[in-house]
């Protein structure tokens, strides 16, 4: 807990100004502290609990929310920090809309519906809930991946042809638009594609973790359509680490941060748990942000 502690403070002096501009002028107000007469109060809360709420989202023990917050960012169609009143009063909307008490609070319940709506984005999870685990495609549909988008030593990776092509337009386009990505070849290359049914079966037995959360028995990656993205590690970590801090890390890296914000256009939506993980449903169109 040692090390938490700058962060705490961080968000603690975050809320303090909040409530000390809430008395200024609402004209000189910055944007993201519009409304403080009203929000204020749990903008101060969200900045705490970012880092210092104790709870379980997936099993295991975590402190704060963090590592959820980009998704949930983008989700509130808002860029302030989870510590603004803007921010409380777009996820007092959000909980409004699915029929939560609007608090403006994060809290365990509201997460529970942010998962649910991410969850059916994914037309595999949806295909999985009604009973059916989709047959992987002729082999004459997938594609080989370059040496340059594959990482680490692994086998050859293979796509779908038509997910293949949107990986390649998308991370064309996040090389040219972020510095960070642009001076790392790593970043965005591919750790995980197509994996062959049978395989994956063999592979799940021997290891032992097919718990559907680490790895499921149907996979996505049967589909040709699930990647598995070199987002940054841990340093000691691996790349596809689920440890809470090592998720953490990845999700505030820029290739995460720049994927959560435009990978919609390309076709690709987010699992929740494995910053890496993204699979293809088809490209959307968002509304911009207010």
């Amino acid at each position: 807990m040692r090390g938490r502690f700058p962060h705490v403070l961080t968000g603690v002096l975050a809320g303090l100004a909040i409530l000390v501009s809430a008395g200024g002028a609402r004209a000189q107000v910055a944007p993201c502290q519009t409304n403080a007469d009203i929000w204020a109060g749990q903008g101060f809360a969200n900045a705490i609990s970012l880092y210092s709420l104790e709870w379980a989202p997936f099993g295991a023990t975590e402190w704060g929310w963090e590592t959820y917050l980009p998704l949930i960012q983008h989700e509130l169609r808002t860029h302030c920090g989870a510590g603004t009143p803007i921010f409380a009063s777009h996820l007092a909307a959000f909980q409004q809309t699915h029929d939560l008490a609007p608090t403006g609070l994060f809290d365990s319940a509201t997460f529970q519906v942010f998962r649910g709506v991410w969850q059916e984005r994914r037309s595999f999870i949806m295909a999985r809930l009604a009973g059916e685990c989709p047959e992987p495609p002729p082999i004459n549909q997938l594609g080989y991946l370059v040496e340059a988008e594959e990482h680490a030593d692994r086998l050859t990776r293979l796509l779908r042809r038509d997910v293949l092509a949107a990986y390649r337009r998308m991370a064309a386009e996040a090389r040219a638009q972020v510095p960070e990505i642009a001076a790392d070849p790593e970043l965005l290359q591919i750790f995980s594609g197509f994996r062959d049914p049978e395989a994956d079966a063999a592979r799940c037995a021997q290891q032992g973790n097919c718990d559907g959360l680490r790895r499921a028995i149907c996979s996505p990656h049967r589909t040709g359509t699930a990647v598995d993205l070199y987002v940054g590690r841990l340093p000691g970590s691996g790349v596809d680490s689920t440890a809470p801090a090592s998720r953490a890390h990845m999700s505030q890296g820029a290739a995460y941060r720049w994927l959560v914000e435009n990978a919609g256009r390309f076709g690709f939506t987010p699992y929740v748990y494995e910053p890496w993980h993204w699979e293809y449903v088809e490209p959307w169109r968002e509304p911009s942000a207010p």
